[in-house]
């Protein structure tokens, strides 16, 4: 840090020297991020300084997040859902699982562990670690869900949840979540719905599926307002049907306007709440809907133009992902040669394919380029 400050016009200058090294989503096929709503960002800068850590100074934002608990509860079939905002999908899930983990302690269960999909989110690497647990990957069936079957063999005594994915990261497929949900309610085991990023798509396909709090064995749900919700970055939520499971995550907080806190940060953005209670008020269902509808109309004109160039998916897309089954080997190449063209695509581990996700500041332009630069790759 030198001595002196540099003037703002100098700052400013060296700002936008470092933004124009960043990528501009329009070329990012590979993201589950976008660019927020533009009344999103109204809110965020108006609650930049406000802190739901300490929300006894900052009342109005503490109601905005109770209306956005309740708003999302209502999306996915439970007004009166506990819970909070979160800072997106890795909190929201070690929170679900410390919340378990927390209660079948005091009950004097010990060498816990719980039972994902193989396709689970890395978040539950962090879990492992975190809270000195055992996760055990149960495998999947062809269509690339859970087989439910193997999560029922990887159960013991010592099992306190299972986890199902509403949208996986890398195929965007839907657990058998009614199947977990029956499964659940035999063994009397908490079960965890991830659906970080299908929470905003799913209740607006048109085709229902049942992956929420409708089932009676969904103990929680995380969700993220900042995928397809279009909030500002840093907008996860956490939902559970019972509120005393907020009470295993209670911590006290004497100094501060309120004593007592259950999220896993501290200081905790305002920002975000008030983002993401403006975009829901803003766009309603009926807008959601529009930005899914649009979202899976363009996932089906790629997936026909890809099929026009003998490229065809791992699975026909259940939501705006699409994974591209290529020759052995050959995907590291396209991926890398795409690179070169200023696209941006991921790779799922297995089985092995390209990954796209047709967010919404994607359009049909955008497509047709893609398209035109992977046939000439090919």
């Amino acid at each position: 840090m030198e001595e002196r400050g540099m003037s703002r016009e100098a700052v400013e200058s060296l700002l936008q020297e470092k933004k124009l090294m960043d990528l501009s989503y329009e070329r990012i096929l590979s993201s589950m991020c976008t660019y927020p709503h533009e009344i999103a960002i109204y809110a965020h800068k108006l609650f930049l300084e406000s802190n739901l850590g300490d929300s006894g100074l900052f009342p109005g934002t503490k109601e905005m997040e109770g209306k956005v608990v309740r708003m999302i509860g209502s999306l996915l079939h439970k007004e009166d859902a506990a819970g909070y905002i979160s800072t997106g999908g890795t909190e929201s899930n070690i929170q679900a699982i410390r919340a378990i983990r927390n209660r079948r302690r005091k009950a004097g269960v010990r060498d816990m562990n719980i039972v994902v999909p193989k396709t689970a989110h890395f978040s539950f690497e962090k879990i492992a670690d975190l809270l000195n647990l055992e996760v055990r990957q149960a495998s999947l069936d062809p269509q690339l869900k859970v087989d439910v079957h193997a999560v029922e063999q990887l159960i013991d005594r010592n099992t306190i949840a299972l986890v199902g994915i509403a949208g996986t990261t890398e195929f965007g497929q839907i657990d058998p979540i009614e199947k977990l949900s029956a499964l659940a309610c035999d063994r009397d085991l908490f079960l965890l719905v991830d659906a970080a990023f299908g929470g905003f798509v799913i209740p607006f396909l048109e085709q229902q599926y049942e992956f929420d709090f409708a089932l009676d064995g969904v103990s929680a749900i995380t969700i993220d307002p900042h995928k397809m919700g279009l909030s500002t970055l840093g907008s996860g939520c956490l939902l559970f049907r019972d509120p005393s499971f907020l009470d295993e995550l209670v911590v006290a907080t004497p100094y501060l306007s309120t004593k007592q806190q259950y999220s896993l940060v501290g200081t905790r953005s305002g920002a975000s709440t008030a983002a993401t209670y403006a975009v829901l008020k803003c766009l309603g269902r009926e807008g959601l809907r529009e930005i899914v509808n649009e979202c899976m109309r363009l996932t089906r004109v790629l997936v026909r133009g890809t099929k026009r160039l003998g490229i065809f998916p791992v699975i026909e897309p259940v939501m705006n992902v699409v994974t591209l089954h290529l020759p052995e080997n050959d995907s590291e190449r396209v991926t890398k040669a795409l690179e070169e063209r200023r696209w941006r695509i991921s790779l799922t581990r297995s089985p092995r394919a390209l990954r796209l996700v047709i967010m919404p500041h994607t359009d049909e332009e955008t497509i047709q380029y893609f398209l035109d630069d992977l046939e000439a790759i090919l």
